[in-house]
């Protein structure tokens, strides 16, 4: 599994997408990702394993909007979407049962971003 990272034109993609979510669905969620999106990316936020494994709960789905690291261990199953993720951090959350999803795969299910909780 290779590391994801954000391009520009990615970045700027993603903003326009998310944005055009948050009108369709009225869903302000995503209009708030969009601005982080946008962010330098030296004020992104880095997110370990460890931290993401004390915030959340079994079945929770988060998006981080900057990068997950593989530091510490997950406990639980959980649903994520990250802006970048590191080959272990991945690892730990599936070997867990949990999703990686595309921020695409998590406005389609689900649009109203109800039940989706930012992290970092």
């Amino acid at each position: 599994m290779a590391i994801i990272q954000m391009t520009n034109a990615v970045v700027l993609l993603m903003a326009k997408e998310l944005k055009e979510a948050s009108k369709k669905n009225k869903a302000p969620i995503w209009s708030r990702l969009a601005e982080l999106a946008l962010k330098p990316s030296s004020a992104r936020r880095t997110v370990n394993v460890s931290q993401i494994d004390r915030l959340t709960k079994d079945g929770d789905v988060i998006i981080v909007p900057g990068k997950v690291l593989g530091t510490g261990g997950m406990s639980h199953k959980i649903t994520l979407c990250s802006f970048s993720i590191s080959n272990s951090g991945a690892q730990k959350i599936l070997d867990q049962g949990g999703k990686i999803l595309s921020y695409s795969e998590l406005i389609k299910n689900h649009p109203t971003g109800k039940g989706v909780t930012i992290i970092g």
